[in-house]
């Protein structure tokens, strides 16, 4: 009989890592254009675990991070029409900054093709990735969009 894995628990260090990671990527293809696979490689190999100036990059769950950067982007117009249709009227994607769309397209990808992670963890994490970029506002903008995504794509 065979025997049967655990699912790894949603929340952990390595899976918050990922995320954080993830966000980086996003907004690297945005700023660069990098092909997936080049992209990746650089993650796998020169970032994730790595000391880059003085900074410690914590080991993340590589195929977590695979799953968030390329679903991410393989579903990004999908992605970025839940995004738009949560925006004040008057306002585009177009308008936000590229790190926060970075942000808010990672979370969104979590909330509707991870369904083995729970919306209270999915928002939490991608608030904390928030913290390492902005102010409280920016955060309760973020906590605000993914949750009224997560309404309508997990009810």
């Amino acid at each position: 009989m065979p025997r049967l894995m655990p699912k790894p628990p949603p929340r952990t260090p390595a899976r918050a890592a990922a995320r954080l990671a993830a966000v980086q990527a996003r907004y690297q293809h945005e700023m660069e254009g990098t092909a997936m696979p080049a992209l990746l490689h650089e993650f796998h190999h020169h970032r994730l675990g790595a000391t880059i100036e003085d900074v410690e990059y914590a080991d993340a769950d590589i195929d977590f991070f695979d799953d968030l950067v390329t679903g991410a982007h393989a579903r990004q117009a999908e992605i970025d029409a839940l995004i738009e249709g949560k925006l004040a009227s008057g306002w585009t994607l177009a308008r936000l900054d590229k790190p926060m769309k970075a942000i808010l397209r990672a979370g969104t990808y979590e909330l509707l093709a991870r369904k083995d992670v729970p919306v209270g963890v999915v928002i939490t994490e991608y608030l904390d990735v928030a913290d390492a970029f902005y102010d409280k506002r920016e955060k309760g903008f973020v906590n605000g969009l993914l949750d009224g995504i997560a309404k309508g794509v997990r009810g």
